[in-house]
């Protein structure tokens, strides 16, 4: 299969236009569920449809552990390369790795405006104008207000788009039906997207709900949902 093809068939275009035709520049997305449902896969996913468009992506990992975001890149790309028989897979997977960076900081040794400094000066001094950033595992639920809106204020500043992959960090939250945690509440004005994702055990996949899109609270079952098998956006 050509790129293009690959492009407009994917399912991504189906979960964009689920959320009203994206998250859009200058904007903050956030993937929530319990820990293991599959959040940074999906994020992954995500940034690899990016990547097939030649956008530019810069994958932030708070988890310490790069290899493992690497490792995702390459399963996802590999799923999706079987999946839809990419012509010429591997020369593909190496063109579009120039297009991602991935960066690591731990979140309690290193403050935000480290971060987003860091970020800054690889979008405007290091020849990377990245089109979207991703956090990924950052602690949203446990952050000070004020850092979050330093991150949204960075991603309207430098005209990006921004998501996130969040596991609440307390044992005794409350979750939602739809895997939001009780935890999120505060930052919800924050965010202009949120996607809870839970495990349909009666059904073997992993439900998307958009539970804020924009300036609008809703509580709405998207087109797409995650294969646990593939760890991919599907329809």
């Amino acid at each position: 299969m050509e790129i293009q093809e690959l492009i407009k068939s994917s399912p991504l275009r189906v979960f964009e236009e689920s959320i009203g035709g994206g998250l859009g520049r200058g904007n903050l997305g956030v993937l929530v569920s319990r820990h293991g449902v599959g959040k940074t896969a999906c994020l992954v996913h995500l940034a690899t449809d990016k990547l097939f468009r030649g956008e530019q992506v810069i994958h932030v990992s708070f988890s310490g552990n790069v290899e493992h975001v690497i490792n995702w890149y390459k399963e996802v790309f590999n799923e999706i390369s079987e999946i839809k028989g990419i012509d010429d897979a591997s020369k593909i997977y190496n063109d579009i790795l120039a297009n991602r960076v991935v960066m690591n900081f731990s979140q309690e040794t290193v403050s935000i405006d480290k971060v987003l400094s860091s970020l800054e000066t690889l979008v405007k001094h290091g020849s990377f104008k990245a089109d979207t950033i991703l956090f990924d595992g950052y602690k949203l639920t446990s952050a000070n207000l004020g850092d979050v809106r330093k991150i949204k204020a960075f991603a309207q500043k430098l005209n990006v788009e921004v998501w996130f992959s969040v596991s609440p960090v307390r044992k005794d939250v409350v979750y939602n039906e739809f895997g939001i945690p009780d935890t999120m509440g505060p930052y919800i004005d924050i965010v202009d997207l949120l996607i809870g994702l839970r495990m349909d055990e009666k059904e073997n996949k992993v439900d998307m709900t958009l539970v804020k899109e924009h300036k609008n609270k809703m509580i709405k079952e998207l087109s797409v949902s995650l294969d646990p098998k593939t760890m991919l956006i599907s329809k």
